[in-house]
C-alpha cells in the first residue's frame, strides 16, 4: 500500500484508513455499478469473508458521508433504487453531517450508528439512529454488495418510502380522552398509528399550525407520513376523542400477555369506543381492520336468527350431539364436549356446542340468506357504511348455500370480523339497540352514523341471559371469575389455514362496557382473548 496507509480490523469490519482519519478519509477506489462485472477474471462464490464485509461496508459508509449517492449506491446489490433513496436523504430530507461509526460484524451483517444534522431554512437538529447492512455475494458479478433494503438508510423506511423535511402536511394533534386526559403514543404505544391517521384526517380541523418535521413519506396512498424529527415546533390542536385513559392503559397492559392480540371496548349505551389496543408486530389495526373468522362469538348473532325466526328460544330445544351433517361435511364439537340430546339453546349456547346450532339451521323458515340479514338489519354488519372516525371494517357475513351456510353459523366459513365488530354485536345483544361504534364525535366533520334497527327486547333479553350463563356457569368462567357486577361471556376459537392453532375469540361485558379481543393461534378463547378482555372489563365496568 501507499505511503501514509493504515491497514486495521476495527469492531470486527476491514478498514483501510488514509493518515488515521475517518471515513471521509478513506481511500475509495472506483466503485462498479449494482452487480455488474467484477473486473476479475474468475467471479468469486460463496459468502463474503470478514474482509470483503469490511470492504464493502467501508466504501459504502464512506460515500453515504461524502453524500455521495451513486458511488455508495454502486456497492449494493440494488443501484438505481438505492441511488434514489440516498439522494433524497440528502435534498428532499436536507441531512448533512453525515457521521457513520459501525459496530461489531456478526458474520454478514453489520451494525452502525449515524450522527447528523437536519437543516430547513434556517433551523437545524441533530439527528442520530442506528440500523444495520448485510453483505452479500453479487449473483453474476461475483462481487460483495451491500444487499439493499430501505431500512439501512432508516430502520423505518419499508420499500417504495423516502424521507421528506418539510412543513408537516397537517398540523400536530393533542388527542385528548372523555376526561381531558391527553392520549399520547408514548404513554399508550398502540395507540401510534391510530393517532397518526387521527392527525391526517383531523388536524386541520382541530385548530392547530403546522411546524416542520423530518418525516417518512410512505408509499401506500392512504398511509399518512411518519414523523422522525421535529425541526420547528407547530400548534397543536385539540382533538376529542371518546377513549378512557384508564381503559385505554388496562387494554394496552392486556394485549401484552400475547403477541399478535388485539382488543376493543365500547360503551352500549353510546357506541363510544373506550379503548384500541393492538400487539402486532406490523402494527396493524387488526382491532379494527382485521377480516378473520370470528369463531364461536358468531353463536351470538346465530342465537339471535333462531330466535327471531321463531325456530327456538332460549329454554327451547337445541339438542346437542356428537356430530352434525349438513349438505355432506360433518361438524364436531371440540374434543371432550359430552353430547346432550335434550339440551336447551340456552345449554348449547353457554357450552359453545357447534352441532346443536348447525341441527337447527336448516329449520323453516331459514333460508341461505337469514344469517346474513340477522347480521345486517340487527347488528349493523357487513353494508360497509360505519363512519367511526378513522378506517375500519365492518364485518362480512355473506349469503351463502352448500357447508358453508353450516359453517357461517358458527363463526367459520366465509365470515368475517374483527374485536371492533364483535364488541358492537355484545353491545348490540344486550341492549337490544345498535349504536355505531365511533371514536370522535360525528358533528367534528358531520359524520353520518351507520343505522340498524336492532333486536327486538325479547330477544336481546334471551341473549343477555345466556351470555351471563356463559360467563358463571358455562365457557367463560375462568377467564371471568373475580369480576362483579353484570357480567356476560362468549368464547371462540377459529380454525384458520395454515394454522396448526386455532385463533383465540372472546367477548364479554360488564354492566355498561362491551369488549372482545383476538389473539392469532392463541387457541381456546377462555385461554387467550379471555384474560384480555376480563382485564379490559375488571377497570372499564
Amino acid at each position: 500500500m501507499g505511503r501514509g496507509v493504515k491497514v486495521a480490523v476495527i469492531g470486527g469490519v476491514f478498514a483501510v484508513m488514509v493518515g488515521g482519519a475517518g471515513y471521509g478519509a478513506y481511500n475509495v477506489v472506483s466503485a462498479l455499478d449494482g452487480d455488474g462485472g467484477s473486473g476479475s477474471s474468475e467471479a468469486k462464490s460463496g459468502p463474503p469473508g470478514e474482509d470483503e464485509v469490511g470492504e464493502t461496508s467501508e466504501k459504502f459508509f464512506a460515500a453515504w458521508e461524502k453524500g455521495d449517492a451513486s458511488t455508495a449506491a454502486s456497492y449494493t446489490n440494488n443501484a438505481s433504487v438505492a441511488g434514489a433513496l440516498l439522494t433524497a436523504y440528502g435534498e428532499d430530507a436536507h441531512i448533512s453531517g453525515v457521521e457513520i461509526t459501525p459496530g461489531q460484524a456478526a458474520g454478514t451483517s453489520v451494525p452502525f450508528s449515524v450522527k447528523a444534522k437536519v437543516s430547513y431554512e434556517g433551523a437545524t437538529k441533530p439527528l442520530s439512529y442506528k440500523s444495520t447492512l448485510t453483505v452479500v455475494r453479487g449473483e453474476t458479478s461475483g462481487r460483495a454488495l451491500v444487499d439493499w433494503e430501505p431500512s439501512v438508510v432508516h430502520p423505518d423506511l419499508k420499500d417504495g418510502d423516502t424521507l421528506v423535511t418539510a412543513e408537516s402536511a397537517t398540523p400536530q394533534i393533542q388527542a385528548v380522552g372523555r376526561d381531558g386526559a391527553v392520549l399520547s403514543k408514548e404513554k399508550y404505544p398502540s395507540l401510534g398509528p391510530i393517532l397518526a391517521k387521527l392527525r391526517e384526517k383531523y388536524g386541520d380541523k382541530a385548530g392547530g399550525v403546522p411546524g416542520v418535521e423530518l418525516a417518512v413519506r410512505h408509499a401506500a396512498a392512504d398511509a399518512p407520513d411518519t414523523p422522525l424529527l421535529t425541526l420547528t415546533e407547530g400548534k397543536p390542536g385539540k382533538l376529542e376523542t371518546t377513549l378512557d385513559a384508564s381503559v385505554q392503559a388496562a387494554a394496552e397492559k392486556a394485549v401484552k400477555r400475547y403477541g399478535e392480540s388485539s382488543v376493543v371496548a365500547v360503551k352500549p349505551s353510546s357506541g363510544e369506543v373506550l379503548a384500541v389496543a393492538n400487539n402486532r408486530t406490523d402494527g396493524f389495526n387488526a382491532a379494527f381492520q382485521g377480516t378473520v373468522a370470528p369463531g364461536s362469538t358468531m353463536k351470538i348473532i346465530t342465537a339471535a336468527m333462531l330466535i327471531d325466526n321463531g325456530v327456538t328460544s332460549m329454554n327451547g330445544p337445541a339438542p346437542c350431539p356428537d356430530t352434525a351433517t349438513w349438505q355432506s361435511q360433518t361438524f364436531k364439537n371440540l374434543t371432550g364436549m359430552q353430547p346432550n340430546e335434550s339440551a336447551t339453546l340456552a345449554n348449547t349456547f353457554m357450552r359453545s356446542c357447534n352441532t346443536g346450532f348447525i341441527k337447527l339451521i336448516d329449520e323453516k323458515p331459514l333460508t341461505d340468506s337469514s344469517l346474513m340479514q340477522e347480521a345486517q338489519e340487527r347488528f349493523g354488519l357487513g353494508q360497509d357504511n360505519w363512519q367511526t372516525g378513522i378506517t375500519s371494517f365492518d364485518g362480512k357475513v355473506p349469503a351463502v348455500s352448500g357447508p358453508d351456510r353450516a359453517a357461517g353459523a358458527i363463526g367459520q366459513g366465509q365470515v368475517q370480523m374483527n374485536p371492533l365488530n364483535m364488541a358492537s354485536v355484545t353491545a348490540t345483544a344486550i341492549t337490544g339497540e345498535f349504536r355505531q361504534p365511533y371514536l370522535v364525535p360525528f358533528d367534528l366533520d358531520d359524520r353520518k352514523p351507520a343505522t340498524a334497527k336492532g333486536l327486538p327486547q325479547g330477544t336481546a333479553s334471551q341473549l343477555k341471559q345466556m351470555m351471563r350463563l356463559t360467563a358463571t356457569q358455562g365457557t367463560g368462567v375462568k377467564a371471568m371469575s373475580g369480576l362483579g357486577g353484570d357480567i356476560g361471556a362468549k368464547t371462540g376459537s377459529a380454525e384458520v389455514d395454515g394454522q396448526t392453532v386455532s385463533n383465540s375469540w372472546f367477548t364479554g361485558f360488564r354492566n355498561d362496557i362491551a369488549a372482545a379481543a383476538m389473539t392469532e393461534e392463541g387457541g381456546h378463547g377462555g385461554d387467550a382473548a379471555g384474560p384480555i378482555v376480563a382485564d379490559v372489563l375488571r377497570v372499564g365496568g
